[in-house]
């Protein structure tokens, strides 16, 4: 299902892991449950034996995962503090509410959950003295406001009367607790600022907007954009991304952020439509409806994400967005 690999300067690196335990919290969701299975693949081919607990709330999800991979799955709500009496040397921390309806329907629980979540997963890492912690936050950190080339240093605006603003910004003060918590505690916490990460292994009910242009090629239809689609997104395959965050669990900084994206694969809305149309035969149309904001996209973006910094820990992205969609449609028309 996923087209995982190990780049050359990893694999030395996953040695590290031999014999240890490796948490994931939100486990079930796309990125954790490919972390899962790279850290499976990495127990069959190199006898690594590292012990693999994965953390989530969906148990038919888990049950796939579990019997492919021989995971040992806790069924947990991450606002819940943990009860767990093995130790842990290594956490990826993974759980978030990330669907954007949610986060306009449903904002304390989508804040509460970040805010909470990683505070218990903190904690957590403190008691047990890990050896690396890696939280998934996110771009949308960066907010609005700023175009061009965006590096870790760089900061837009958030609009808090925007009911949208509770998953940004709930990412924003996770970052500045992890930092806090490696500030007085010492738990080495990296941040990885991930862009839309997406090929094979996203689930058919994603609702993203890439995943909404795989749904209409697959169908034969013809993409329909409900804006003008001049926002500017920042994508990263998968498998780029799982390779990324093994190297900031292992050779990252502590307390530091890192952008994780394909610059190459930067490209309007409209721009990544007409790509896909032009690829698989369709046209683009654009209806937009009265009240799009109640379909809670994002604000419109026009940056570009800099990775120098984690480059320089010797990570690149392999696959550009035409493949990314190449692996997620022929994923999805697998029977």
């Amino acid at each position: 299902m996923y087209n995982l690999w190990l780049m050359e300067s990893l694999k030395s690196a996953m040695n590290e892991l031999k014999n240890s335990t490796v948490l994931i919290t939100g486990a079930t969701g796309t990125i954790g449950s490919a972390l899962a299975q790279a850290l499976f693949a990495a127990n069959e081919k190199d006898a690594l034996n590292i012990k693999i607990l994965a953390f989530g709330r969906d148990e038919q999800k888990a049950k796939m995962l579990i019997e492919k991979n021989g995971v040992a799955f806790y069924k947990h709500d991450i606002c819940e503090p943990f009860v767990l009496a093995e130790n842990v040397d290594y956490i990826f921390h993974c759980a978030a509410v990330t669907k954007s309806a949610e986060m306009v329907s449903n904002p304390v629980d989508v804040a509460a959950t970040s805010v909470f979540g990683t505070r218990n997963v903190l904690e957590m890492a403190r008691a047990k003295q890990v050896k690396s912690l890696v939280y998934l936050s996110s771009m949308e950190v960066y907010g609005q406001g700023i175009d061009g080339e965006v590096t870790e240093k760089d900061l837009g605006h958030l609009d808090l009367t925007n009911l949208r603003s509770c998953y940004p910004e709930s990412k924003r003060f996770c970052e500045t607790l992890c930092n806090a918590y490696y500030a007085q505690y010492g738990v080495p916490v990296k941040l990885a600022r991930l862009a839309q990460t997406f090929g094979a292994g996203v689930p058919k009910d994603d609702t993203r907007v890439f995943a909404q242009f795989a749904k209409s090629v697959i169908a034969g239809n013809d993409i329909v954009l409900h804006t003008d689609g001049k926002s500017r997104g920042n994508y990263c395959c998968i498998t780029d991304a799982v390779n990324a965050l093994f190297i900031l669990l292992l050779k990252g900084e502590n307390g530091q952020a890192y952008n994780i994206a394909n610059p190459a694969a930067s490209m309007t809305v409209r721009e990544m439509a007409e790509l896909v149309a032009g690829k698989f035969g369709v046209e683009v149309q654009v209806e937009i409806p009265a009240n799009p904001q109640k379909l809670g996209y994002a604000p419109n973006s026009g940056y570009i994400l800099n990775i120098d910094k984690i480059t320089q820990l010797g990570w690149k992205p392999k696959y550009g967005l035409a493949e990314m969609y190449e692996q997620l449609v022929s994923s999805w028309q697998v029977v």
